[in-house]
């Protein structure tokens, strides 16, 4: 008697774009289950700003406008607040073991981190304008027509993907997720030596070469002029150029890092 057999269609290989699209569904649910995270996220910054605005802002602005100078400063802050989660989650990925789980799929599993930037991405897009909302009732009041906050969305979007590819990188660099979170700790400290709370003229003369020449201060101004109207000049160029290198050395440094993980393992 001849055994019957049953022809089986073979599996077609998952493209890159499908496995993409699947990690960041991933990340996507992880965000929205981790609400602490989410709400902390937006909650410190808000904090901040109403600190600046109100306790310090007498002292630095005595007829009340503080609040139109800091608040692109602390737009940067939330996006660094919230995109320094990405080093913890990418870190704790790999210490889980769920990316080997991923590498026996077939799935392109570098496509987990990924993910994680592009949730982070979508995360803090919301938290910034949840963060813009505050301050539209604390008094923010932008004079910019529409092409000009669209460009200045576009920025604070650029320099966000800049910074959560960064942070990618320092979770795949880092050993465990409290040691990523340590690290990550010490970018948040840039805003603060830049002109997001004073103008870098006020600083030491020493200091003051340092907030004029690092990435996040041609960034803010950019920012800070779109959004009253003003021409940004030089520093809308340097602020592009910053956040593509910042993206363009991240995501090879997290490429090599992954690559360099996987043959660990």
């Amino acid at each position: 008697m001849t055994a019957l057999t049953v022809p089986t269609r073979p599996e077609r290989p998952v493209t890159p774009l499908t496995s993409t699209v699947v990690f960041v569904g991933r990340g996507i649910r992880h965000s929205l289950r981790d609400v602490e995270a989410l709400t902390m996220a937006i909650v410190l910054p808000v904090m901040l700003m109403l600190l600046f605005t109100f306790v310090f802002g007498g002292a630095l602005d005595a007829e009340g406008g503080y609040v139109q100078y800091v608040v692109p400063g602390i737009i940067l802050l939330c996006a660094g607040f919230g995109a320094s989660s990405t080093a913890v989650d990418v870190a704790r990925d790999l210490s889980d073991g769920i990316v080997d789980r991923f590498r026996t799929m077939p799935l392109r599993s570098r496509g987990v981190v990924t993910g994680h930037v592009v949730a982070s991405l979508l995360r803090n897009l919301v938290a910034t304008g949840v963060v813009i909302a505050v301050a539209l009732l604390v008094g923010f009041r932008p004079t910019a027509n529409a092409l000009q906050r669209a460009g200045a969305l576009g920025v604070v979007a650029l320099f966000i993907l800049a910074i959560t590819w960064l942070y990618a990188g320092i979770g795949l660099a880092a050993k465990s997720p409290t040691a990523a979170s340590g690290y990550g700790f010490a970018l948040l400290f840039l805003p603060y030596l830049s002109s997001a709370f004073v103008p870098t003229d006020t600083m030491p003369t020493w200091l003051q070469w340092i907030a004029e020449n690092q990435p996040i201060t041609p960034i803010i101004e950019t920012i800070r002029s779109l959004l009253f109207g003003r021409d940004p000049g030089s520093d809308l160029w340097w602020a592009v150029g910053w956040c593509a290198l910042i993206i363009a050395a991240a995501y090879v440094w997290a490429a090599w890092l992954f690559r360099r993980s996987a043959g660990r393992r």
